[in-house]
């Protein structure tokens, strides 16, 4: 089978060949091709051709164009910071938001100004061109609550929250509405679907309520641009105790990538008889993992999220949020022939 024909049978709940496999190969795709942290970040020629020869190299089912979560805030002026070996990220000491009257200074803004934004979608442009027959593209967005703690800071925004949620939630609704013109071009360059990074949407950082009551409200809209473009609708969401029920229900998902089990499951095993017959799970295996420990507690990580997920089909084998940077590629390898090999369906 293809790539792209066994992440369909996945995604269509049957048993492909073997378990799709794709450790988030991210910003450590630089050093592929000798790219400095800040180029690839900044040139889609660079990026493109990093993500390319990952999937080149090692076998990948499926390319997810994260960059770093910081993509979509530059198109609201703010300032960001490349370090030498890390993702990029906002100047939290020159926020876009200083204080909780700055929320309203948040307006809709023209997403073809960016000159991140553009070169993502370049990126996905050149990605579809070169790898889109052979195994599915996934463009990565910001859900509109990440993109303003980018402008503000995670703490910050959370307590203003508690003062004025109104200020919050209707900042969050600006962005949003460049989010949706944003995510039709990704769209429209042909990928098969977009990854909605939902990080407020857990229990280790907001209530299931709060989130509802401002990002939940407002992915209904953004997924449902994405369903009319005729792409499908994932969730990426590391976070502890991440609420499945109400994203699901707000966004309508094919697949939910995730690290820790949801909320309502005491552990993998019962998501999958949860959810999993509705939804394709993918992971989840610990990125720090991949510099931690040993070869054989990662061999048995991978071994155990494929005993208790893999059954029936609808999962996908991957880290639960981007393979480290910095770290060596030999896990990856180890992950991805433990899918070729202890992931093969039909082994009889």
């Amino acid at each position: 089978m293809t790539s792209l024909e066994r992440v369909v049978a996945a995604l269509n709940h049957t048993e492909p060949d073997h378990v799709p496999v794709y450790p988030i190969l991210s910003g450590i795709s630089r050093r592929l091709i000798g790219a400095s942290y800040k180029d690839w970040s900044l040139d889609a020629d660079i990026c493109a051709e990093a993500f390319i020869k990952t999937a080149e190299d090692f076998d990948i089912d499926c390319i997810v164009t994260l960059i770093d979560l910081s993509v979509e805030a530059d198109a609201w002026g703010q300032e960001i910071v490349y370090p030498e070996n890390e993702a990029a990220r906002p100047n939290y000491a020159n926020c876009v938001i200083k204080d909780i009257e700055d929320y309203a200074k948040i307006k809709k803004v023209d997403y073809r100004k960016s000159k991140r934004m553009m070169m993502h979608i370049d990126v996905c442009k050149k990605l579809v061109e070169a790898k889109g027959k052979e195994m599915p593209i996934v463009a990565f967005l910001f859900g509109p609550l990440g993109v303003l703690s980018m402008l503000r800071n995670q703490q910050d925004m959370y307590m203003d929250m508690y003062d004025d949620i109104d200020a919050v939630f209707a900042a969050a609704k600006e962005i949003n509405e460049t989010l949706k013109e944003y995510a039709a071009a990704l769209c429209d360059t042909g990928v098969a679907a977009v990854m909605h990074d939902t990080l407020y949407a857990s229990g280790s950082i907001m209530s299931k309520e709060m989130w509802m009551a401002t990002e939940g409200k407002l992915m209904p809209e953004l997924s449902e641009v994405v369903r009319q473009k005729n792409c499908l609708n994932m969730i990426h969401n590391c976070g502890k105790d991440i609420y499945f029920d109400v994203q699901i229900e707000t966004i309508k998902p094919a697949a939910i990538s995730f690290l820790y089990p949801p909320d309502d499951c005491k552990d993998y095993a019962e998501c999958k008889e949860k959810y999993g017959k509705n939804i394709s799970l993918i992971g989840c295996v610990t990125p720090a993992n991949a510099v931690i420990g040993t070869d054989e507690e990662w061999d048995k990580q991978c071994k155990d999220q494929i005993d208790a997920m893999a059954k029936g089909g609808g999962f996908m084998l991957a880290t639960g949020c981007e393979y480290p940077a910095n770290a060596s590629f030999d896990r990856a390898r180890r992950m991805i022939d433990i899918a070729k090999t202890y992931g093969k369906y039909n082994k009889g």
